[in-house]
């Protein structure tokens, strides 16, 4: 090594020399941007390998905080149950504000609608004891309660106030068993004695067992023990079993079907009302009639009606006209006439039946002076051309055209209508008036 050196001193002199020389320069010098030379080919050098580094010490911290540590998963996992938390408590706040005032606006509604005077109390305890039926309200003397008043609900009944104190009251509730309160069927006007079991239902004793009363029926309060007023509804009958002197009823009682009482009413002044004849909730429900043609059938467009007799006739004629381009009372003079042999039923019941001959009557298939005959109709005819009247169609008056001027007085008859057999009936009028007149001379 030291035999390299001492061949190469002069040349390793001069490099280092000129490194020198350019470390002196690129201190000294500056670029464009006023930045030395010596710090841009610093940071160039430098920066690839710092990135390098930098990438591997990020990549491993967040992969032993990530995967190995979970350090910051369980910091977003205790925020993320503390936000749940007070979400929750945030629901179950919002809910109970929301049944308050459902359960406020049910009892306003029911306070509008009942003649009795009530005042809303709200139940703050309830009596000691597995098996209490007492609950106490935040209504006293104070507020006019007094020991007996009823306690109700827009359900139904729910108890009466056993002890009255300055700022509370005491309530004791129908599921008891020291309760009782006269009832009533709703249908059948059964009379009985509401009496708790100390359970969810109650029973209703002294109804005779020839007494009416079926499973369903609603049972509302007949005022008879002067506490509860006559007509608020008690429940609704579930079970009737015949029984040994009477009847075996159980009730279960409608003002405390939705579980824990929180918000009652106390009839301060009670008013009786009549027994309604339908349950509250059970209006009638209408129903549409089936459609025509009965379900699942397209509807059909009913046919208009047929009509008089005269109505039909006209309307066959005025289809005919329009098939044969024919309109009636509009036809200039000269034009053809409507066929009416096309009608429908034109074969008449007098077919191929010879005409009686009566007396002084005209021989068949001949026409009496004055009338026409088929072989001269004029157009617009009732008789059909080719046909006679008691072999061809029945005779049919058409649409009333213009009628003829009438004849002067004293000029005769009118002309009779024109072609070959008005002719012919003219001039046979002529010879017969020539023949009176020679005559009368």
């Amino acid at each position: 090594m030291e035999s390299l050196l001492n061949r190469y001193r002069n040349i390793t002199v001069l490099l280092l020399v000129i490194m020198a020389q350019l470390v002196l320069l690129a201190v000294s010098a500056k670029n464009e941007q006023d930045v030395r030379f010596i710090r841009v080919w610093t940071v160039t050098a430098v920066a690839p390998v710092a990135r390098v580094i930098e990438g591997l010490r990020g990549g491993g911290t967040g992969f032993l905080h990530n995967y190995i540590l979970l350090h910051d998963s369980n910091e977003e996992n205790k925020r993320l149950k503390a936000e749940l938390d007070h979400y929750k408590m945030e629901n179950v706040f919002l809910k109970n504000e929301l049944s308050t005032a459902d359960r406020a606006k049910a009892l306003q509604v029911f306070q509008a609608h009942t003649a009795s005077k009530t005042l809303a109390a709200t139940i703050i305890m309830t009596g000691a004891g597995s098996n209490s039926r007492v609950v106490f309200v935040d209504r006293g003397t104070v507020s006019g309660v007094q020991r007996g008043m009823a306690v109700v609900t827009p359900d139904g009944i729910v108890g009466k106030v056993t002890a009255a104190y300055p700022t509370e009251s005491q309530v004791l509730l129908i599921t008891d068993n020291d309760f009782a309160a006269g009832v009533v069927t709703q249908s059948g006007q059964v009379r009985g004695t509401l009496k708790g079991q100390g359970g969810p239902q109650c029973r209703v004793d002294y109804v005779p067992l020839e007494e009416k009363v079926e499973p369903g029926e609603w049972l509302y309060t007949s005022g008879d023990d002067r506490i509860f007023p006559r007509g608020f509804r008690v429940g609704q009958v579930k079970v009737v079993r015949p029984g040994q002197p009477f009847q075996e009823i159980l009730v279960e009682p409608s003002g405390l079907q939705r579980g824990l009482l929180e918000d009652v009413l106390i009839l301060v002044e009670g008013v009786h009302e009549p027994i309604p004849e339908k349950p509250l909730g059970m209006q009638p429900v209408y129903i549409a009639p089936p459609p025509p043609g009965g379900e699942g059938k397209p509807l059909e467009a009913s046919p208009s009606p047929a009509g008089t007799e005269a109505d039909r006739l006209r309307s066959q004629y005025q289809t005919l006209g329009t098939e044969q381009k024919h309109t009636y009372g509009d036809n200039p003079p000269g034009a053809k006439a409507a066929d009416f042999t096309k009608l429908p039923g034109t074969a008449g019941p007098g077919a191929g039946k010879a005409p009686a001959v009566t007396p002084g009557s005209p021989a068949p298939g001949t026409a009496p002076p004055g009338s026409t005959t088929p072989g001269n109709a004029a157009p617009g005819s009732p008789v059909p051309a080719g046909g006679s009247p008691a072999a061809g169609p029945p005779l049919v008056t058409p649409a009333p055209g213009p009628k003829p001027p009438a004849a002067a007085p004293g000029r005769g008859a009118p002309p009779p209508a024109a072609g070959r057999g008005g002719a012919d009936a003219s001039r046979r009028s002529n010879q017969m008036a020539g023949t009176a007149g020679g005559q009368a001379r």
